[in-house]
């Protein structure tokens, strides 16, 4: 029954198994939504609007992208006039300090927007709703 006089050999020194793929960071993926142009993967810049899928844009990035339809990436296709997103008024983040340690990371830890009512973060982690039109 064994190998090699004796030896009995375990089922995972017989089988091989496929390695599970590395799973992302889902804070820091909710983080980088949140925070960049989802056209240019850049920080976001102020005017700021949003499709009605919730994906966030630089408003600037945006014209661009439908001036010149090959930059635009596939999946904000769906974008076909700025009649298509509407503007965001945010609340800033008085706590927020834009400074950056190293080139291309972010800082997870503050936002720079607020919720005006709650006061809580917009870094993913609550939920968000954004009014198209007021009766006031």
């Amino acid at each position: 029954m064994g190998c090699d006089g004796g030896t009995i050999p375990r089922r995972d020194e017989l089988v091989r198994v496929k390695k599970k793929p590395e799973a992302k960071d889902k804070d820091a993926e909710l983080a980088f939504k949140w925070k960049c142009c989802a056209i240019t993967q850049e920080t976001l810049q102020e005017p700021i609007v949003m499709c009605h899928l919730g994906k966030l844009y630089s408003k600037m990035c945006l014209i661009e992208a439908l001036l010149d339809r090959s930059a635009l990436p596939e999946t904000c296709r769906h974008i076909k006039s700025l009649k298509d997103v509407k503007n965001l008024n945010l609340t800033k983040n008085p706590e927020y300090k834009n400074e950056r340690k190293k080139e291309g990371s972010l800082d997870s830890r503050a936002s720079p927007y607020i919720c005006p009512v709650l006061g809580l973060e917009m870094s993913g982690k609550f939920r968000f709703v954004s009014i198209n039109y007021c009766s006031i």
